[in-house]
């Protein structure tokens, strides 16, 4: 090996003497990449956006997702028909809705069954039915071709869905982790979406971004009769 110059000697103690780029903190969390749009015909997943819709409600006032940017949005699809529908609208769902709301969430029941089948219902049956449960969602939407809950790949009901102020779905599926329809077992269920709610509020990711759903199928025109 050659000897060192004495050139080279005073530039390898000058680079050494000279401070150097603090290194990444570890702590740091990276910065989340843009949302993702699902591809034309898939089901959009958590941490991507959420489809854009507008519905009639059951008060006969258009309501468009849109109309809530800024906000927490819970989408539950429903069937009053429905024994796991049934199940939780023994109590759970509208202490749910109501804690939702009082924190300033909105939260949009939908209705995706098709006219004819058991859980088809317009205006003034809507309106009873909100409040025979006395559910506390922030409004009822009526979706009666099926066309949003399709957009949304809704399978039961319920199917749950909850998007954040920036309009990216942060948790798709079953509303817990006790697929039945036995009102006992809503007892130390976890609550996917209450859990979902509480990680945005404080700012954490969402722990638990999907869940399988259950319940009964959405009846859409064209699945009805088979």
């Amino acid at each position: 090996m050659k000897r060192l110059t004495a050139v080279a000697l005073s530039a390898l103690a000058l680079a050494a003497c000279q401070p150097q780029a603090a290194a990444p903190d570890a702590t740091e969390a990276p910065v989340p990449p843009a949302a993702a749009t699902a591809e034309a015909g898939a089901a959009p997943a958590a941490g991507q956006r959420a489809p854009a819709f507008t519905l009639v409600d059951a008060e006969g006032a258009q309501r468009s997702l849109a109309d809530f940017r800024g906000k927490t949005v819970v989408l539950e699809w429903t069937n009053e028909g429905c024994p796991y529908v049934q199940k939780h609208y023994t109590g759970a769902m509208q202490a749910l809705q109501r804690e939702a709301v009082a924190d300033g969430v909105v939260w949009l029941t939908i209705i995706s069954s098709a006219p004819g089948t058991q859980g088809h219902v317009e205006g003034e049956a809507a309106r009873q039915w909100k409040a025979r449960t006395n559910g506390a969602a922030t409004h009822l939407l009526l979706d009666p071709t099926g066309e949003v809950g399709k957009l949304y790949d809704a399978k039961t009901t319920p199917d749950m869905r909850v998007i954040d102020g920036e309009g990216v779905l942060r948790f798709v599926g079953g509303i817990d982790d006790r697929p039945t329809n036995k009102v006992e077992d809503l007892e130390g269920a976890n609550n996917f979406v209450r859990a979902a709610l509480d990680d945005l509020e404080a700012g954490r990711p969402v722990r638990t971004a999907f869940a399988t759903p259950y319940g009964c199928s959405v009846k859409y025109p064209e699945t009805v009769g088979t």
